[in-house]
């Protein structure tokens, strides 16, 4: 997740209240806590770029805010619409999680046994990614004269809050998804490190769509 996230607007906050009647057994202890650890505390952690969410004392207050910017997918702030490029480094939610969310919400947000917490990721652990060499722009569309490995692909000149798809089209016909961006947020941009390089031959055009969306940055194994 990329270092500046402002969570949720104070104007958002809608707390719980301490007599709520629990009705779930989704916990913080046992699901919610991996799941925030996994996905938001990376930035939401003591000295991290927003306020803390690592304790349930401090995400309770906030749970209903929490499930309403997930539902939203304004949070974590990803951008990339989930299933369309098989990406390392995706920090969207899935449907599983967006469920244990909303379950554990409405159900009071209960708390569960402390035994059960995980251990604190380590937050000082450089995030690794491949080493990358050149990049090539596409501006509308792009045919590949050679052979092209590409570990990860770029936002470059994107209106706030547009949507782009880019795609491959090899020349046997078949088609690889690359990237779709939902109402980009050019605070939230980041580079998109594929799970898996992808080999694309001579003759693969890289298309972007609609037309006069923007452009987007290739960028190829070194």
């Amino acid at each position: 997740m990329k270092a500046v996230v402002v969570l949720f607007l104070v104007g958002t906050c809608s707390s719980l209240g301490a007599h709520d009647v629990i009705t779930t057994k989704i916990t913080w202890a046992r699901e919610i806590s991996r799941l925030v650890f996994n996905r938001c505390a990376s930035c939401h952690h003591e000295g991290g770029s927003s306020f803390s969410l690592t304790k349930y004392e401090e995400a309770r207050p906030w749970a209903k805010a929490i499930k309403e910017e997930a539902l939203e997918r304004r949070m974590p702030p990803w951008g990339a619409v989930k299933g369309f490029g098989d990406f390392r480094d995706d920090q969207g939610l899935t449907q599983e999680e967006l469920h244990l969310i909303s379950d554990w919400v409405e159900g009071g947000a209960p708390e569960g046994d402390p035994a059960l917490l995980p251990k604190l990721p380590d937050f000082t652990a450089p995030a690794a990614n491949p080493h990358t060499g050149a990049e090539l722009t596409v501006d509308g569309s792009l045919t590949l004269h050679h052979t092209a490995t590409l570990v990860a692909i770029r936002p470059n000149i994107l209106m706030e809050g547009s949507s782009i798809q880019v795609v491959a089209r090899r020349p046997d016909g078949s088609f690889e998804p690359l990237l779709w961006l939902y109402q980009y947020k050019p605070q939230y941009a980041h580079t998109y490190f594929y799970r898996t390089p992808l080999h694309l031959p001579a003759g693969t055009r890289v298309e972007v769509s609609p037309a006069g969306a923007g452009t987007i940055s290739l960028v190829l194994s070194p």
